[in-house]
């Protein structure tokens, strides 16, 4: 597990124990999406979760997710195995059960008396657990699990001083850095005109021009027939010796 990881995990972690008194064990909610993410993915959630989340976890799901599982038959059987081995938290849906979805955002009615962690990959669930202030949201990406940045109503609700706690001088930095990381996130990149660089001369042209060799000169038509009488003459005296001889 990268380190990194570990920070950022810390950090929000951090924020959620002295403004909303989360305490060890971390109980963690699990709905069926996230169960089948971790089987898809091979994830143990047992061993990961506490090494992670760096503490003890309590790891546990409601009678509405089981039921849920139970009626989506054999596609799901996997993670309804791996959902029935978690405790059973009581929900107000035991006689007329409810989806997973909806009863995960019961749990967390009021303030989350009971300080849950919620695990899932659905989108809307996840949008609407975001609303709400103090709910640390679980998800799975890329074979990992992520705890998602601490949401705006949840930063808003520090900073207005409506938590109980008194945040000690570290854990405001802590808050301001994670408030500075939602506004960059949400701000349009800007996309402007690339500057022209200033370039200099071409190194090539700067270069000496090389003299090209003089042609020789042009010999005229009548030193050329010089040149051959001069060669016919020659030829013949030298046979002319060789006769005397």
């Amino acid at each position: 597990m990268k380190i990194t990881r570990q920070k950022h995990a810390k950090k929000i972690l951090t924020l959620y124990r002295y403004s909303f008194r989360f305490r060890e064990p971390y109980q963690v909610l699990l709905d069926g999406t996230f169960c089948q993410a971790a089987l898809k993915n091979k994830i143990q959630i047992k061993e990961q979760l506490p090494k992670y989340l760096m503490g003890e976890v309590q790891l546990c799901t409601t009678n509405c997710v089981l039921k849920e599982l139970e009626s989506l038959g054999k596609e799901l059987y996997g993670a309804k195995l791996i959902a029935q081995r978690f405790q059973v938290r009581s929900c107000s849906h035991f006689k007329n059960p409810v989806g997973g979805s909806a009863c995960l955002l019961s749990m967390t009615a009021d303030n989350n008396p009971h300080h849950y962690f919620i695990a899932t990959q659905d989108q809307e669930l996840a949008a609407k657990i975001k609303k709400k202030a103090g709910v640390p949201l679980m998800f799975i990406i890329q074979n990992t699990i992520v705890l998602d940045k601490p949401s705006q109503k949840s930063v808003a609700a520090v900073q207005s001083g409506q938590t109980s706690q008194i945040i000690p001088e570290h854990q405001k930095q802590n808050i301001e850095h994670l408030k500075d990381e939602q506004e960059l996130s949400k701000a349009p990149e800007r996309r402007g005109k690339k500057r022209k660089r200033v370039s200099g001369p071409n190194p090539l042209s700067c270069l000496k021009k090389k003299n090209k060799p003089a042609a020789p000169p042009a010999t005229s038509a009548s030193e050329q027939a010089k040149r051959k009488r001069r060669r016919k003459r020659s030829k013949a005296a030298g046979t002319e010796a060789l006769k005397a001889s």
